[in-house]
């Protein structure tokens, strides 16, 4: 039985989009787990949503395993600061840019940095996501609506069309899709509903690519303990949350990661067009 936590946890309300270190308990991004082999020496990543939760966790096993890594932000500072301190105690380049990816030119942007610091780009790993929960469609703005779109599907379409001159053979796109893509929950309609269009995404994608030898692939996590959680749920909802994985709790960060450098790594070149579910034994439908 593993000794992470377990509900209930306290009521810790945030403002969006959340600080991990004031989080109780503070996820764990594998600061002190992961163990690398180099299997991605020699690599250049970018991440989206890379300063805390799934894309730290990324960042980190990325650059244990010898990538140098990017990392794309909206708004927190600090935390994305820890984040380059993290990489580049592994003897790792690092570059962490604020940007709202929100608009298909600061995509461009975004990725021409990264082309411009490291040279070139090998892994794009497309983790950042909006989220916020309603109980009524009613209550779900036009903007909200429209935000959660253009952060979590568009930017993807954006950001790939950014990165796919820059690649080489052997190149591999990531997207972070979600259990809700499959088994929606009603409070997070605007957030599911996307993340059925990024597996849908991903599949026509990877299938496009395929024949310039880049592979598209996602990952599908169950309830995973990240800052989004308590800025973005309810009070109750914090307090139970993960309890309905068979596992009885939330899945860490860290526990995604190995999963992200499998289909970032050369030896899974027949690998494309998969959904990697991490669940905690939730069944994708």
């Amino acid at each position: 039985m593993s000794d992470y936590p377990r509900p209930p946890f306290p009521d810790q309300p945030q403002d969006v989009p959340g600080d991990s270190r004031k989080m109780t308990p503070v996820p764990d991004c594998g600061e002190k787990s992961y163990v690398g082999t180099g299997r991605l020496k020699g690599r250049v990543a970018l991440i989206t949503g890379g300063d805390s939760g799934i894309g730290r966790a990324v960042a980190i096993a990325y650059a244990r395993e010898g990538a140098d890594v990017a990392i794309c932000y909206l708004s927190e500072n600090e935390e994305a600061q820890d984040t380059v301190r993290l990489i580049e105690a592994e003897g790792r380049r690092a570059l962490a840019i604020a940007a709202d990816i929100g608009t298909p030119t600061t995509c461009r942007d975004v990725m021409q940095r990264v082309v411009d610091h490291f040279g070139w780009i090998d892994i794009l790993v497309n983790n950042a996501a909006h989220q916020m929960t309603f109980d009524d469609i009613l209550d779900i703005r036009d903007s909200e609506w429209d935000l959660t779109f253009r952060v979590n599907i568009h930017a993807m379409f954006w950001l790939t069309k950014a990165a796919l001159p820059h690649m080489k053979p052997g190149s591999s796109i990531i997207n972070t899709t979600s259990i809700n893509a499959d088994k929606p929950g009603p409070s997070l309609l605007a957030y599911a509903t996307t993340k059925g269009a990024i597996q849908n995404f991903t599949a026509g994608l990877a299938q496009m690519l395929a024949p310039r030898g880049v592979r598209v692939n996602c990952v599908a996590p169950g309830p995973i303990w990240t800052p989004l959680i308590p800025s973005t749920m309810t009070s109750d909802s914090v307090q139970n949350f993960g309890q309905q994985s068979p596992m009885g709790r939330p899945g860490q960060p860290a526990e995604l990661a190995s999963a992200y450098v499998m289909l970032a790594e050369a030896g899974s070149s027949y690998t494309a067009g998969a959904t990697i579910a991490v669940t905690g034994g939730m069944p994708m439908i």
